[in-house]
């Protein structure tokens, strides 16, 4: 999967709905998200995502990538959503993985809120 495709996957995740959420995460997945329980895996994560509303709005910042091995994509990025007037910013890593040619699924996800900005010194 080349970077731009890559990067409008992981967006999608965010933007889209619950049908493509589903489409595109592993059955096997392990997440691990700012509410409780915090770690989740499997069909508990999926569905406490695919159960929250879409943001209409997700810019992906600061991104690197890394492929470990043939068929194994790891990324990490900072995101801003938004959504109805709500504000998210997170820091998130994501491994993706290759079912076979062109089917790619998310077995892994992380997401660190921002929790405030840094202040000068001064």
């Amino acid at each position: 999967m080349d970077d731009s495709r890559l990067w409008s996957f992981e967006q999608s995740l965010w933007t889209e709905g619950p049908d493509n959420y589903r489409e595109k995460v592993d059955p096997e997945v392990v997440m691990v998200l700012p509410r409780p329980p915090f770690v989740l895996r499997g069909s508990e994560a999926i569905d406490a995502v695919a159960d929250t509303p879409v943001w209409n709005e997700a810019e992906l910042s600061e991104r690197q990538v890394s492929r470990p091995q043939e068929g194994l994509i790891v990324i990490g990025y900072h995101v801003h959503a938004q959504r109805d007037g709500e504000a998210y910013e997170a820091h998130c890593t994501s491994t993706i993985r290759r079912l076979e040619h062109e089917v790619w699924r998310v077995v892994q996800h992380q997401q660190s809120p921002v929790l405030a900005k840094a202040v000068a010194n001064g």
